[in-house]
């Protein structure tokens, strides 16, 4: 909870700073004398509200539309000794990250991935593929549940879906008071609004929302070498390079869901400007990152 009033915290901070800027500069005043009755304050307020709104609503269910979406079934009776071993090793490794231990699941799918969701860093899902097992080593698949036990260790699910809640606030505001400032000073509409606003508003809302995406897939890219890393640490580094390696060998790896895709083991392939827009760095270079490090 403390990094959900962190964040929460450092975003009203910013919209604040952002409504003091806009008063020195005589903003406000500005849009008064081109009659754009716009008040920012409202609309940061407002912009706040329904840019949270969803990331947060999105957070606290993600671990129940994970369960339902993936088809994950949970290991609460382990009924192998294959099964037993992957509880063992989660438990093993949540408690050494020093977190709640998880809830353990697999899900149907014959591309190797596995992915961690949950708000709390102490009630998680840990899930992997039925791919994942039958590709994998038993060293791989360690190395597997090291990474996303460090995603749940770094709280990765509160911190990104507060990153979309930041960006959702600007976005919002944003789109608002260009909407706004384009049909009362272009279009000089003076009461209410006028097609215009509704028409530029989802413009640059779609406009905004694609350079947004960028950022928050840019924060994810970095919260992936930080899982690896973790991953090495609990599993070994040598078993978290094998494991990336064995997913080179993937043909044509396909990405999880997008509510669970920034969580998972093996992401997407893209290059140029597709590249932008992924959620895991190429697994080239997440192994570079890896044999470079001490």
């Amino acid at each position: 909870m403390g990094r959900i009033f962190l964040f929460l915290a450092t975003n009203m901070a910013v919209m604040l700073l952002v409504g003091l800027v806009f008063q020195l500069l005589g903003i406000q005043g500005m849009l008064a004398q081109n009659g754009v009755d716009l008040n920012l304050t409202a609309v940061m307020v407002m912009s706040l509200i329904v840019g949270f709104s969803g990331s947060v609503i999105s957070l606290f269910m993600s671990k129940s539309m994970a369960k339902r979406s993936m088809g994950v079934r949970l290991i609460e009776q382990p009924s192998n000794s294959s099964e037993r071993w992957l509880v063992d090793t989660v438990y093993r490794q949540a408690d050494q990250a020093g977190i709640g231990r998880p809830e353990v699941g697999i899900f149907d799918s014959p591309q190797p991935n596995a992915f961690a969701t949950g708000a709390n860093r102490n009630a998680a899902l840990v899930a992997v593929s039925t791919g994942l097992l039958s590709a994998m080593t038993q060293d791989e698949v360690e190395a597997v549940l090291g990474h996303e036990v460090s995603h749940v260790a770094n709280g990765d699910m509160i911190t990104m879906a507060l990153i979309q809640g930041v960006v959702n606030t600007f976005v919002m505001f944003l789109s608002t008071v260009i909407g706004h400032l384009i049909d009362r000073i272009v279009f000089k509409t003076e009461r209410g609004h006028g097609p215009a606003y509704y028409i530029t508003s989802m413009i640059a809302q779609l406009v905004l929302s694609v350079l947004a995406s960028m950022i928050v897939m840019w924060f994810s890219r970095q919260r992936e070498f930080r899982a690896d890393k973790g991953g090495a640490e609990l599993a070994g580094r040598q078993k978290m390079i094998a494991s990336l390696r064995r997913l080179q060998q993937a043909h044509e790896p396909q990405d999880l869901p997008d509510q669970m895709a920034a969580f998972g083991i093996s992401g997407g392939v893209g290059a140029g400007l597709k590249a932008l827009f992924l959620t895991h760095p190429p697994l080239e270079q997440r192994i570079a990152a890896l044999e470079n490090r001490a």
